[in-house]
């Protein structure tokens, strides 16, 4: 079934939903909310320790938590948070730390011996911080006074300063052994109050003493009913297109949408014996019609992708020419790969239980059926599904690079010696052409220079596809009338909680 079918039977069985739904939403009493505001996650947070926050929901809610030295702008510059910056020499950085941000909130003052102890503990080989990798050129940190850190560095990087975007701890708790996964202790806009179960998490606001509270629901169908029964304030993330139409006309509640920067792909094993074929994987590529996704299921909330930046990032390469949907040439390199009736391409797919993501993958799995290629799909749960991408048990899945800013995501994700725990190369890319592209980039002190690497190094990736890359993703965000302030940011932090209000009707 196409895309366009499968749209037609979407909007079939959407008439039936909304039915459904009014009379769900119509026959029961509806709840007044609290004096919290709500908010709906589609996941849980995997942790609230910003030194291993790799999936998205874990990162959004660290940025609430802590404050990192250096933050981004709207352009993916760096920019100051806690700390300005000096580059005395080449290898050589001073940060001096401002005024804003510095009382934990379990009362003690952060200091520059914070952020060394904090830096000290991810270039630990023992901890395994997956944030390792990209700051291995790290020689050692000095702090000579609390309101002064100095870096030194192996090698040259004039991108150093955008590499220092993790969450402060306290020092002591640090020696001391802290769990900050459970009782996280930051100096950010928002306090930890209670994480009473996995999908319940209670933060409160530092300015004003509101109250945050996170509630899981992975239906975005359910997150949509609790919204209109006042269970629920507000929710970012996917919604079906029939749902966004259905509220729309309602009036009940609003929807926003901003152009967003969240870079959504399929990844593979490249030891695989199947998806390892470079030929099968570029088969992938072009058996998917993208645009007609995009359109007809994604309601046109995204933009088609040929690389992880987006193609506005100073080191983007907006000149790429990807993957058009090709079936018959699909078809072929099918053949090519050495696969054929007898012999058909076999392989699982692996995703969330997110009701959306495993309604792409379902998508996806029949793009791929019809140029020869049997796909088993199975969902899980999120905690289960990113613990087998991370420890490699996978042949192809599906997910999402959330708030990438620098080009340090090449080392990150691409490098050969960046497989896990010394970073997220977790299909075991290798190719000496793109170490020798990162290495050079890194080396570079042109950012001119550095930007014209980096799209070579962008067209060889889509050229070897150990990702095909999908889309960008909107940001959607539904509130109901009451809530009011609420910002979208491109990479889709939940930083608009930090003055989003309640107002009376």
């Amino acid at each position: 079934m196409s895309p366009i079918h499968h749209c037609g039977l979407r909007r079939r069985t959407g008439r039936v939903f909304v039915v459904l739904l009014l009379g769900l939403v119509l026959g029961g009493c509806a709840q007044r909310p609290s004096g919290a505001i709500r908010f709906g996650l589609g996941a849980a947070p995997v942790t609230l320790d910003p030194r291993y926050a790799t999936d998205a929901v874990s990162y959004r809610i660290c940025r609430l938590l802590y404050r990192s030295l250096v933050d981004f702008d709207n352009h993916f510059r760096p920019v100051p948070e806690l700390a300005t910056w000096k580059k005395l020499s080449p290898l050589h950085y001073v940060f001096t730390l401002g005024s804003q941000g510095r009382r934990f909130d379990n009362g003690s003052r952060l200091t520059a011996a914070d952020v060394k102890a904090t830096y000290d503990y991810v270039l630990a080989p023992e901890h395994a911080s997956p944030a390792r990798g990209s700051l291995s050129n790290i020689e050692r940190i000095e702090a000579p006074d609390p309101n002064h850190v100095e870096f030194f560095l192996k090698r040259p990087d004039p991108l150093f300063p955008g590499r220092l975007t993790i969450g402060v701890l306290p020092a002591r708790l640090i020696a001391d052994g802290h769990d900050f996964n459970t009782d996280p202790v930051g100096s950010g806009p928002m306090r930890f109050v209670a994480w009473p179960s996995a999908g319940d998490l209670m933060l409160q606001r530092i300015a004003d003493g509101r109250r945050i509270e996170f509630l899981t629901v992975p239906d975005p169908t359910v997150r949509v009913l609790k919204l209109l029964r006042g269970e629920l304030d507000l929710f970012q993330g996917e919604i079906p297109q029939e749902l966004i139409r259905w509220l729309q006309q309602r009036g009940e509640a609003v929807v926003q949408r901003a152009r967003g920067t969240t870079f959504t792909y399929l990844g593979f094993n490249l030891r695989d014996p199947v998806v390892g074929r470079r030929a099968l994987r570029e088969a992938i590529a072009y058996a998917l019609n993208r645009k007609a996704i995009i359109r007809y299921v994604m309601g046109g909330a995204a933009r088609k992708a040929n690389a992880l930046l987006p193609p506005n990032h100073w080191a983007g390469a907006p000149d790429l020419r990807g993957y058009d949907y090709d079936p018959a040439k699909a078809r072929a390199l099918v053949r090519q790969a050495g696969f054929d009736a007898a012999h058909p391409a076999r392989f699982t797919y692996k995703t969330s239980n997110d009701p959306f993501r495993v309604r792409l993958a379902t998508i996806i799995q029949s793009e791929l059926r019809k140029v020869g290629i049997d796909v088993d799909v199975r969902s899980y749960d999120w905690g289960t599904f990113y613990g087998d991408i991370k420890a490699g048990r996978f042949q192809m899945y599906s997910l999402s690079w959330v708030g990438l800013k620098m080009p340090d995501i090449f080392r990150y994700a691409f490098y050969s010696k960046a497989v896990p725990p010394n970073g997220a190369n977790r299909g075991h890319y290798s190719s000496p052409e793109a170490d020798r592209l990162i290495e050079e980039a890194e080396a570079t002190p042109d950012l001119k220079r550095q930007a014209e690497l980096y799209r070579r190094l962008q067209a060889l990736l889509l050229h070897d596809l150990p990702y095909v890359p999908l889309w960008y993703e909107d940001n959607i965000l539904v509130r109901r009338r009451s809530i009011r302030g609420y910002t979208l940011a491109p990479d889709g932090n939940y930083d608009g909680l930090i003055h989003v209000e309640r107002v009376k009707p």
